[in-house]
């Protein structure tokens, strides 16, 4: 989609990748792509290097489906992070895979875990860790973080911090450790805390949650919402419609299959394992 390859997965399949590769020791990235990363992404070299390198890539947002649909590749469905961060760590309790909390405000994560604890009984929580601001300035800090992971061995690491910010991190971390799966799924930390409250599952499937976090921090939001978010989005859906004309005009055999990523042998290239856009 206007570069970015999507994965062509469900999050039940998302989710027993992540954990099938976990069991087995091997490690991996998810990035969670919505509108406003696509806007970066269009502009920003580092950010395609992100997607690039990551095993696995879902659309965090209805219009990234809509707009799916609309150039004839369509994805199966919306893999929300906020959605993601119950599922992964429900499978990861049913197989004693053990998760580690990273990011968020002051107690945030481990706030979070708590919750996560309390929901999932037997859950392994491996430890939590609160970065404080401009930690990524800090050595010292970026030490406490790399000593902590180090110190727990978590399987899976999810990372709550704002974007790109925590996609400069876990491309550090994956360094010093390969073998460990790491999320990069922004807010949801708060929303698990209950620190920041979660949008009406309704409009979720309207495709109106940004609307929702508008009307609860306009002073922050409204810039990226509305005066960079709305128009990128008219013209995203204008260049994928006609990209779906094209398409419907000049038929091809061209097959996307999802991501056969097996626990036993090496993973495909990131991009051939993708939505071609």
């Amino acid at each position: 989609m206007l570069g970015l390859r999507i994965d062509r997965v469900t999050e039940p399949e998302a989710v027993d990748i992540i954990t099938a590769r976990a069991a087995a020791g091997r490690g991996g990235w998810v990035i969670t792509p919505n509108l406003d990363h696509l806007r970066v992404f269009q502009r920003s070299e580092e950010t395609r290097s992100f997607c690039e390198q990551a095993d696995l890539v879902v659309a965090d947002g209805m219009p990234l489906i809509w707009a799916s649909r609309l150039q004839d590749t369509p994805l199966p469905e919306r893999v929300a992070g906020s959605n993601l961060i119950h599922s992964v760590t429900a499978e990861a309790a049913r197989r004693g895979l053990p998760l580690f909390l990273l990011g968020g405000d002051e107690g945030v994560a481990a706030r979070a875990g708590e919750r996560l604890v309390a929901e999932h009984p037997g859950l392994a929580l491996a430890g939590s860790h609160f970065p404080p601001m401009g930690f990524e300035h800090d050595p010292s800090e970026v030490r406490r973080i790399e000593d902590a992971l180090l110190r727990a061995q978590p399987a899976i690491v999810i990372v709550g911090l704002p974007f790109p910010k925590q996609e400069r991190l876990i491309e550090h971390l994956r360094t010093l450790m390969p073998d460990t799966w790491f999320l990069g799924l922004g807010i949801s930390l708060s929303f698990v805390s209950g620190d920041v409250r979660r949008a009406p599952e309704w409009t979720h499937h309207a495709g109106l949650e940004w609307a929702y976090r508008l009307l609860q921090d306009p002073a922050r939001l409204f810039e990226r919402y509305v005066k960079r978010g709305i128009p990128f989005a008219i013209r995203v859906l204008a260049a994928c419609t006609l990209r779906g004309l094209a398409r419907r005009l000049v038929p091809t055999n061209l097959v996307y299959p999802a991501p056969q990523l097996s626990v036993d042998e090496p993973s495909p290239p990131a991009p051939a394992a993708r939505q071609a856009a």
